[in-house]
């Protein structure tokens, strides 16, 4: 019988230390897809904060351990669903669909500023905030995290996304710019 052994998307890749700044994959936590079911996402938010502590964010925010993801989408991290979620939602485990990579390091904006289109500024990107665009050509979630970035992807585009931050790493880093 083949033994079959769970592998990160980003084995290998790092951690990557580049000027101020260090790429490496976040700990491989539970990633599960809550969709409010017509008409029950009041109940869901409901149900979300009595059983995890918060309540569903507003869109492009984050309430303790879940994540605005998009159009009456909300990723539920690290956590076990209550199985009373059911009720509300659809309810999906996404874990091996995705890669989380952090991006910590002072002026780390400056490096995701050549990739995304949008302001990571912490003025303009508070600590609860997330983003769904573009890094690059990919499709990415993200959201701050203490002293950085973490940035989320598609499992298929781990080693594109991973290739894409550390050439911006690089380039800041050998400019030294700082924001």
């Amino acid at each position: 019988m083949v033994d079959l052994k769970a592998r990160s998307p980003a084995e290998g890749l790092g951690p990557l230390n580049k000027g101020r700044f260090t790429l490496s994959e976040a700990p491989m936590t539970r990633v599960t897809a809550l969709m409010p079911k017509p008409g029950a996402r009041a109940a869901l938010s409901g149900a979300l904060k009595e059983a995890h502590g918060s309540s569903l964010p507003a869109p492009n925010r984050r309430s303790g351990p879940c994540l605005w993801a998009g159009r009456d989408t909300f990723f539920l991290i690290g956590a076990d669903p209550a199985p009373d979620l059911e009720a509300h939602a659809a309810v999906t485990e996404q874990s091996d669909a995705w890669v989380i990579l952090d991006l910590t390091g002072e002026g780390a904006e400056d490096v995701l500023a050549r990739l995304v289109p949008v302001d990571l500024r912490p003025n303009a990107f508070p600590e609860d905030a997330t983003a769904r665009t573009l890094c690059g050509h990919m499709n990415v979630l993200i959201h701050r995290v203490e002293g950085g970035y973490r940035v989320m992807a598609f499992r298929s585009m781990a080693r594109t996304l991973w290739h894409e931050i550390a050439d911006a790493m690089a380039g800041v880093a050998a400019r030294g710019e700082a924001g």
